[in-house]
């Protein structure tokens, strides 16, 4: 019986751990639907205090709230019609990105993000549409 608490005791304790830091795993996954969701609040949630970013007309560095704003006008003026994601990698110093294609009716984007830990946590440092 002692056995069988102690077992209990240990999954119920490696579940309450797991809850209390969520994994960061699939963060390029929701990056991914954020932008298939044309969801610039949802995106902005991932950005780090200032991003360097190129979107339509805006290139420069940006605050969190400039880059929403920014985004939420890109995704109005290019509304998505496809999406796919082409590659996704990390580097030595810890960062992920990865490469995209985003489609519209007027043109089609190379969608570029780094994403790079701080607090713990994976946001996004970098985020480019370049049109090809």
């Amino acid at each position: 019986m002692k056995i069988l608490s102690f077992l209990i005791f240990t999954i119920l304790l490696s579940l309450n751990i797991g809850l209390a830091n969520p994994p960061q795993d699939n963060i390029v996954d929701n990056i991914v639907k954020a932008i298939q969701a044309m969801d610039a609040d949802k995106l902005a949630s991932y950005f780090s205090d200032t991003v360097d970013l190129e979107a339509g007309e805006s290139d420069g560095s940006y605050s969190k709230t400039q880059a929403e704003i920014i985004f939420r006008q890109f995704f109005k003026d290019y509304p998505l019609t496809a999406f796919s994601l082409n590659h996704e990698g990390s580097s030595n110093d810890g960062s992920k990105y990865f490469i995209g294609t985003y489609k519209t009716t007027k043109a089609e984007y190379r969608v570029y993000v780094l994403m790079k830990s701080k607090n713990e946590q994976m946001r996004i440092q970098e985020i480019q549409f370049e049109e090809d």
